[in-house]
């Protein structure tokens, strides 16, 4: 081992890479998984989905554009750790107001480098996501891969609780910046002179780009917690429902199904990610969890109503399941062309719809940004009828 290679990541199953420490001083547990997006990293870091995973980047060099205050997710990296094959030693742009490494080590977050991060993709890819340890501390292989081992994991976990909002508030198009800000790289222009539809949105982790998105096409959003009730949701009267994406297995949230149940009746809904599981589980299906997952912006999807292949970002760990679908009244809209999995639902008899991805291109392609048009037409007809 070179005396540099401080840093340690251990798998469930024994395996121990080496690498150098950077970031924060300290010893996690997680699920080891990879994203295999090309850029965006600021972006992925604090991504709410990414709660109690430990994220491999397969791009060989991150770090080179730093990161700033514009492109963030949440408020603070939301992941457990990080790992990389290169780290880039200056970061260079004209927005970034730190490095990488100095971002990591103020919000508490240890990342190592200089791991085969192809070998270790590969293995995840063979044997399926594990539970991992990541250390930047002076801890032998065998104690890393006996905490490994000793994590609870994250099937039939809950941390939609750790990451919700902790009360209401709204984001509409004001505060997305409408009219048009040139300076925010990130927005597009909104369409004008449109009538603003009030909807709530249930935060189960939330990016704010989503929202940020919503509002610019024409969205009043009311954010709620995720253990918010329906007689709360139904008391400002809105014109649809919206349910985020977020971390963890979507079996456990028995607290969000119950609420959706009892809106699905009354509104339109419109469900991304993790809330596309949800409404998966509210009309009574099943979701699995997958073997290592979908996490990138390069996911390829047909929709089966329109013939159109768009290029998709990615990051969940289970699916819906195929089986008692047509029974609990759904169809299936949208499936993954690497694997065939279900991208996108609707009912059959309700205005409700939800997709398997990420429609709001932070980061990843927007070739799927229309979905939020069409919910907003949605909305629209369920109003005027």
């Amino acid at each position: 081992m070179n005396d540099s290679q401080t840093g340690v990541l251990a798998l469930e199953d024994g395996s121990v890479f080496r690498g150098v420490a950077f970031g924060a001083k300290k010893t996690v547990v997680g699920e080891a998984v990879f994203n295999t997006s090309m850029t965006g990293y600021q972006e992925i870091l604090t991504d709410p989905s990414y709660y109690g995973q430990i994220i491999t980047m397969t791009a060989p060099m991150i770090g080179n554009y730093g990161v700033n205050e514009e492109d963030i997710e949440a408020d603070k990296p939301m992941c457990t750790g990080f790992v990389v094959r290169e780290l880039s030693p200056i970061a260079s742009n004209w927005r970034s107001t730190a490095t990488l490494p100095e971002y990591l080590e103020k919000h508490g977050i240890p990342g190592l480098e200089g791991i085969d991060t192809r070998a270790l993709t590969k293995k995840l890819r063979v044997s399926g996501a594990m539970k991992c340890c990541i250390s930047t501390e002076d801890i032998s292989d065998e104690e890393a891969v006996q905490r490994a081992k000793d994590w609870e994991g994250i099937v039939g976990a809950d941390y939609v609780k750790e990451v919700t909002c902790a009360a209401t508030y709204v984001y509409g198009p004001k505060e997305a910046g409408w009219p048009y800000n040139p300076t925010r790289s990130t927005i597009r222009k909104p369409a004008r002179e449109r009538e603003i539809f009030k909807i709530a949105a249930l935060d189960l982790g939330a990016k704010k780009s989503i929202f940020r998105e919503l509002a610019f096409h024409g969205f009043e959003v009311h954010v709620f917690p995720a253990t918010s009730t329906v007689e709360e949701i139904k008391a400002i009267n809105p014109d649809g429902v919206f349910l985020s994406n977020g971390p963890g297995d979507p079996e456990p949230v028995t607290y969000v199904h119950e609420t959706v149940r009892g809106l699905m009746n009354d509104y339109p809904v419109f469900g991304i990610c993790l809330g596309h599981q949800i409404i998966t589980h509210a009309i009574g299906a099943k979701t699995y969890k997958l073997k290592f997952g979908h996490r990138g912006g390069n996911q390829p999807v047909k929709n089966f109503e329109t013939d159109f292949v768009a290029i998709t970002a990615h990051n969940h760990g289970f699916a819906t399941s195929e089986e008692g679908l047509a029974e609990c009244g759904a169809e299936i809209t949208e499936v993954n062309l690497n694997d065939n999995t279900i991208a996108g639902i609707k009912l059959k008899d309700k205005p409700v719809f939800s997709v398997q991805y990420h429609p709001e291109a932070g980061p990843g392609p927007s070739d799927a940004n229309p979905n939020f048009e069409k919910f907003y037409q949605l909305v629209a007809q369920s109003k005027k009828a």
